[in-house]
């Protein structure tokens, strides 16, 4: 068991991630996960806790921690009427699916396989974040038939493999179908938690080896009340601060800074 004082700075880089990504969130309406899990990666490596299962533990963290924010978020977005229902019971089946096949493969998989795949996941969503236009459209309605049995796995199995909730893939896809941005948002919202609590406890029922202090399974402790903590306190500060700005620069921002963080990302896996 680790003495306290050498858990010190884990829990001091822990605060200040845990509120940037609340920021963010609120600020952007990007999950926390797409920021959590290479800050994870970054400070657990900083502080000496680099393994094969590193990034699984990533990966289960903010996992766990999309649980908490998406519940709360829901709740909020159903009392102002903005989620659709009908959208999340359809969906749920394949998702949930989705995301049991992807715990089972990301607990399967070494750190850097895992590192490798978050950096071209995420160089997706940083080039849609970046360069995506709110007009692009591939229907008039969300798919039914084949192509929500194809879509809604699909879904969930990505969103397992970058740790993260709804939002990021959530969101394009229905935008991309005709649904108002603001439903859309809210019902992404009910996608993390289909996501995240199936494969948390995929990861919680895990045996990672050489993980950092108070991990159970693959769900490191502190880091979870941390984040849940510090996001809860900063998240209404990054909305005040997108309700007095343009949003859309921002955004734009965040997917080049995400662009540069999946490049390096992929560039440690190649060794280069």
């Amino acid at each position: 068991m680790p003495d306290i004082a050498s858990l010190l700075p884990m829990v001091a880089l822990l605060v200040v991630i845990g509120a940037f990504a609340g920021v963010l969130a609120g600020m952007l309406g990007v999950g926390g996960g797409i920021v959590l899990v290479p800050a994870f990666f970054y400070a657990f490596s900083v502080l000496g806790y680099g393994s094969d299962s590193l990034f699984q533990v990533c990966l289960a963290t903010s996992l766990a921690t999309i649980i908490v924010t998406s519940v709360r978020s829901v709740a909020a977005h159903h009392k102002k009427g903005a989620v659709d229902w009908d959208i999340l019971k359809t969906w749920a089946p394949g998702i949930v699916i989705g995301a049991i096949i992807g715990v089972t493969l990301a607990t399967s998989l070494r750190s850097s396989t895992l590192q490798g795949i978050f950096g071209i996941l995420a160089m997706i969503v940083g080039l849609y974040m970046a360069f995506g236009r709110s007009e692009w459209r591939l229907g008039e309605a969300m798919p039914e038939g084949p192509l929500r049995l194809i879509l809604s796995p699909c879904l969930g199995f990505l969103s397992v493999l970058m740790g993260i909730g709804g939002g990021s893939f959530g969101v394009p896809v229905m935008s991309l179908y005709n649904t108002p941005i603001h439903r859309a948002v809210a019902t992404a919202a009910g996608f993390g938690v289909i996501i995240a609590v199936p494969s948390v406890i995929g990861f919680l029922l895990s045996h990672p080896v050489h993980t950092p202090p108070w991990t159970l399974g693959a769900v490191n402790i502190p880091s979870f009340f941390l984040i849940i903590a510090m996001t809860l306190i900063t998240t209404p500060y990054g909305v005040k601060f997108a309700h007095s700005m343009n949003p859309k620069p921002l955004k734009r921002a965040f997917g080049v800074f995400l662009l540069l963080v999946a490049l390096n990302m992929l560039r440690k896996v190649l060794g280069l």
